[in-house]
């Protein structure tokens, strides 16, 4: 089978259905179009820095575009370089897989007030994302709103010594932010009982290892369900741990009702559903989801589409991942997705020999192909200081400096 299709977003979901396709219909062409100048969007910029076992998983879907023949076509954003109609155009069919990038807001009075921070802003930080604001002073009392793995994630970094850290790809900056961030206790909070918190209890259970930390769960509860009984039972394993003096507080049934403070965030007011409580702090950091950021409308194109329980929006036009089905599941889920969403876009395709494909993007600047990748990522790992596995470039023009070199690079 033949025919153009065009991937918009390299992250898990753009590769894992560019896999999908392409196992079941070799003879596509398909070209997966990033923003970035890199691949793998979440894998580099929001899986945590530590957890590298996690992020090897970039190795698969570099058989994508070396063994299966898709093309990367990096630095190209749609509505800038090309507009997603002239795409819709180029190619019989086009995925939008470019996932969500913007923090959820609490929604409550005070969460603009400074010293209120997203965790897709701080994540974005620590992992060098190019087009990251700088981090923050988070004082020496943070609270978390929000107890899902981001939440988890951020918690388990802020806590590390910097020797934990060892292995990972945190940059220097970030990692000197880290060691003298004077954080003395952070206090993590969630709506629901702890046993519907949404964390995964093996994420749980690896604050166990933290060298300096002292543990506390506040009323945790009971539940015989077996899954509510698993995250009980990952608290109960690290509350009571006294291993250093940065102190970490579990709390549950907490809503927020406002963020308080004159001219900056001084203290969080929550609903505990039988009355009010205020926790003081330095700063707030949210962790409850994501939505689209700029760019892309979203709510526009899922809220018009043909079929979107099954990634149909339009004639032509599907989506995948988070940007089809809002901020839920992990990164293996969304294989699932994708490949189901495969079936569909081949049952439905009929190529059109004149359309124009990739040409439609000869236009755009400073294009980075998979060779130009190739390159970024060796001098990223050729650089790696001790105790790290790579040295990020941090900005565009550096990365599009070394992607246009002329040396020969495979990855």
């Amino acid at each position: 089978m033949t025919g153009k299709i065009a991937i918009v977003g390299a992250g898990p979901s753009g590769c894992y259905l560019a896999q999908a396709l392409l196992k079941k219909a070799p003879d596509l062409e398909v070209d997966v179009i990033d923003q970035l100048p890199v691949p793998y969007g979440l894998v580099r910029y929001g899986v945590a820095a530590d957890h590298q076992g996690t992020k090897a998983v970039a190795r698969q879907f570099a058989r994508v575009f070396e063994r299966q023949g898709a093309r990367f076509f990096g630095n190209v954003t749609i509505g800038k370089d090309v507009s997603l109609d002239a795409l819709r155009d180029a190619y019989d069919v086009v995925v939008l897989a470019a996932g969500l990038s913007a923090d959820r807001r609490l929604g409550v009075p005070g969460d603009d007030l400074p010293g209120v921070y997203g965790a897709g802003r701080l994540t974005r930080a620590l992992y060098e994302h190019p087009e990251a604001e700088a981090l923050p002073d988070l004082g020496a009392h943070p609270v978390i709103i929000g107890n899902g793995n981001v939440a988890i994630d951020l918690l388990r970094l802020l806590a590390k010594s910097p020797a934990e850290l060892d292995g990972s790809d945190l940059g220097e900056g970030p990692g000197h932010w880290l060691a003298s961030s004077g954080i003395e206790t952070i206090t993590i909070t969630g709506r629901s009982p702890a046993a519907r918190a949404k964390f995964d209890p093996v994420m749980v259970k690896e604050l166990a290892k933290l060298s300096d930390v002292a543990i506390e769960v506040v009323n945790a509860g009971n539940s015989a369900e077996p899954a509510e009984a698993k995250r009980l039972e990952a608290l109960a394993t690290i509350s009571g741990q006294e291993t250093g003096a940065r102190r970490i507080v579990f709390r549950f049934g907490l809503k927020p009702m406002a963020v308080e403070g004159d001219g900056k965030a001084r203290a969080v007011r929550f609903d505990t559903g039988t009355g009010e409580e205020v926790l003081p702090c330095t700063s707030v950091l949210t962790a409850i989801g994501f939505q689209a950021a700029p760019g892309l409308p979203r709510d526009v194109l899922i809220g018009d589409a043909l079929d979107a329980g099954a990634g149909r929006l339009a004639p032509g036009l599907y989506a995948t991942g988070w940007f089809r089905r809002g901020p839920r599941g992990t990164i293996p889920e969304n294989r699932a997705d994708a490949q189901a969403l495969a079936e569909v876009i081949l049952a439905d395709l009929s190529p059109d020999a004149v359309r124009a494909g990739r040409a439609v993007l000869g236009a755009a600047d400073n294009i980075v192909d998979y060779a130009g990748w190739c390159r970024i990522d060796k001098a990223e790992t050729d650089s790696a200081p001790e105790g790290r596995c790579r040295k990020k470039i941090a900005t565009r023009p550096e990365m599009l400096a070394v992607a246009v070199t002329r040396e020969t690079t495979t990855c």
